[in-house]
């Protein structure tokens, strides 16, 4: 069973097109039109070892906003076909994540219930023109369309782009632990109620 999926989104605002394997190396070929953005998903798609290929044109002009927040909500689409039944999957993850002075707490349920449970605060509004509250907004529409439920906790840190960073490497170090086939699982679905 190839645990892929494609999504094409085109709106006013944005035109995506996006491809993941869940199976893959972390093989990642972005194009964003931004480039501090480009760099988090990047260390997302190597560190969750999910193979990304990325197209995004965006209203850059306006500002990043919807570039990234439609890139959120995309890829939760995608995770989530990739995912079907979920069969066999391990269905949690957990990590701890450091980066210098940073570390980041991240928790994920495979659990059909989409939501993101946010505690990251950020001092600084920039990393050089990106503006740092879109990480809210990235994993706002990916844990929501995606049905999964993400926590995201920040335990200290002081540096934005060090913070930042070690939020999407430890989202993506939770998830590919959530969504790894499980070795001692029966190939069902893991829960008690028999779907998610």
């Amino acid at each position: 069973m190839t645990r892929t999926a494609k999504v094409v989104r085109a709106t006013k605002e944005t035109d995506i097109g996006l491809s993941i394997d869940l199976d893959g190396t972390g093989a990642a070929d972005i194009e964003t039109g931004v480039g501090f953005f480009d760099h988090m998903l990047n260390a997302f798609s190597r560190h969750s070892l999910i193979d990304v290929t990325l197209r995004v044109k965006g209203d850059t002009y306006v500002d990043d906003h919807h570039t990234v927040e439609d890139t959120g909500i995309v890829m939760g689409q995608a995770l989530r076909e990739a995912l079907g039944d979920k069969r066999g999957i391990r269905r949690f993850g957990s990590v701890m994540v450091p980066l210098d002075e940073a570390l980041v707490m991240a928790a994920v349920d495979c659990s059909g219930r989409g939501e993101l449970f946010w505690d990251v605060p950020i001092g600084p509004e920039k990393v050089g023109t990106f503006d740092t509250e879109l990480g809210h907004e990235f994993f706002a529409g990916f844990a929501r369309d995606a049905g999964i439920t993400l926590h995201l906790r920040l335990v200290c840190g002081e540096n934005a782009h060090h913070i930042l960073e070690a939020t999407f490497k430890a989202a993506a170090r939770a998830l590919r632990e959530a969504v790894e086939p499980d070795p001692r699982s029966d190939g069902s679905v893991p829960s008690t109620k028999g779907s998610l």
